[in-house]
């Protein structure tokens, strides 16, 4: 390993000079501020410091610009990379402010509502898979976009600076090329108006960016050999800020987060735990389980008969139901899961590194969730939360719940006498409760017809009636002078 490492410290193939000349024109030649895709890997890294040094070598009063570095924290990296993240942001901000940079280091994360935690525990998601990816979006392009908007709307333009290389895949070669503005060294950006891309680093091989990286200290102080040591031990390649659904998500091998499950393995936290980072393998365990839903053999174990809008639809013409969301116990159940395995990493974590796997206004979040979907009434959340941790979970002021655990038997028992499904009177109930005190109530009607139109008949007769129209259609076909109207 020493002499990899001073084989490419030795490297000269790379023309710097002429590099951070080419940055330092790129950065005088307009009043858009830079936005720094930072996610703490090593092309990143690379761009950042490229990028330092050429702007350090300017006059201070020529260093106009402003510079953003921004992280994408989905909240469910792994901690390693999170503490490594929150540890060099601070130390960029700290040394931006000695150096008198103009570079403010920040990072965005989801909205609650859109976390992972909220859509899979909440709301009853299955695992990410290749066919239905629905946490790219949320989780990373979402709130990268949402600051990069606010910066165009602050100043009208601005340029975004990746670190993304076009070695790293076909696939990337030609999103990086169809953009391209002839004449210049940006980038029109796919999607967003008002946002350009400047791609320093392009050329770069990987053993480029190890050379650049081995042979100069980084501006905030941090050794970039033990990021060479991080990326031994995971085996890893890392995670790109994610601003369109054109650039490649993580895939195989790749720092990211550890819930990921549209992989087959999770290789990079394997090779962690191989490499004496022990106590995160509650999260691998965790993560496998999460895999394992999506087994098609035990996919009914796990996931309800219906939609989440409450509909039943079939595959073709079968009595085969495509699977909804989780069901409500199984979503019970993985709340306890997450919260244990917190706790057991944090029993057998490194001095310093605390990790925090769903976050307390996720949790306040999923139980209103279940509270106004499911007439939890008892609060499963924070009876869960307490059982676990021996912590409470804090109740809002503003949440205006009046509905208890005793509420919720009553409501069973009058249910049970007139054969009614608890959620749906419980739905009800809470549509008449959330319009409560308004001056105009219509929106009170749109709400009880979408709860009416849900299916609320059990799985059995629901499956029974659709085998009986179907042997109805077949008889039809094969004579078709008798009709029958379904």
């Amino acid at each position: 390993m020493t002499s990899k490492i001073d084989n490419l410290a030795k490297k000269a193939g790379l023309d710097l000079g002429a590099l951070q000349e080419h940055i330092r024109a790129v950065y005088k030649s307009d009043d858009r501020p830079w936005v720094i895709g930072y996610s703490g890997g090593k092309d990143s890294t690379c761009a950042l410091q490229l990028i330092w040094g050429a702007v350090c070598a300017l006059p201070e009063n020529e260093r106009r610009k402003p510079i953003f570095v921004l992280s994408s924290d989905t909240l469910v990296e792994t901690p390693v990379i999170v503490n490594y993240i929150d540890d060099t942001l601070a130390a960029i901000n700290a040394a931006a402010a000695e150096q008198k940079m103009p570079i403010t280091a920040q990072k965005v994360v989801p909205e609650i509502s859109d976390s992972f935690w909220v859509n899979l525990i909440g709301r009853g998601y299955p695992a990410p898979s290749k066919r239905f990816r629905w946490c790219t979006e949320r989780l990373k392009i979402d709130p990268a976009n949402a600051f990069i908007k606010n910066r165009v709307a602050e100043y009208g333009e601005v340029v975004m600076v990746l670190g993304v290389r076009s070695a790293e895949s076909a696939t990337r070669a030609q999103v990086m090329s169809l953009h391209k503005i002839d004449g210049t060294a940006l980038s029109r950006h796919s999607t967003l108006p008002g946002a350009y891309v400047f791609t320093p680093i392009e050329a770069f091989s990987v053993d480029d960016v190890w050379a650049f990286l081995l042979q100069n200290q980084s501006p905030w102080g941090s050794d970039n050999r033990d990021l060479l040591a991080m990326y031994r031990n995971a085996q890893a390649g890392e995670c790109p800020l994610v601003v369109d659904k054109q650039t490649e998500s993580c895939g195989n091998s790749r720092f990211g987060c550890w819930v990921c499950t549209v992989v087959t393995k999770d290789k990079a936290m394997e090779a962690m735990v191989d490499n004496g980072e022990e106590w995160l393998e509650p999260l691998l365990d965790l993560r496998d389980e999460l895999a394992e839903t999506q087994n098609p053999d035990r996919k009914r174990e796990f996931r309800d008969f219906k939609r989440r809008d409450g509909s039943v639809t079939f595959v073709g013409d079968s009595e085969t139901s495509i699977p909804g969301p989780y069901l409500f116990g199984y979503r019970k159940e993985l709340l306890r899961k997450v919260l244990e395995a917190q706790e057991q990493v944090n029993a057998k974590a490194p001095p310093g590194e605390k990790t925090v796997l769903i976050q307390i206004e996720e949790l306040k979040e999923i139980r209103r969730i279940w509270r106004s979907e499911h007439g939890d009434w008892g609060d499963s959340v924070s009876e869960t939360v307490k059982s676990v941790t021996g912590k409470e979970l804090p109740a809002e002021a503003t949440e205006g719940f009046e509905f208890q655990g005793d509420d919720a038997k009553v409501l069973a028992d009058v249910c049970t006498a007139h054969d009614l499904p608890p959620r749906l009177m419980a739905q009800l109930l809470e549509a008449e409760r959330s319009v409560r005190g308004l001056k105009r109530r219509t929106l009170i009607h749109r709400k009880i017809a979408s709860i009416l139109e849900q299916e609320w008949r059990d799985e059995t007769t629901v499956l029974n009636e659709r085998k009986t129209r179907l042997e109805q259609n077949k008889s039809t076909a094969a004579n078709p002078l008798f009709e029958t109207k379904l």
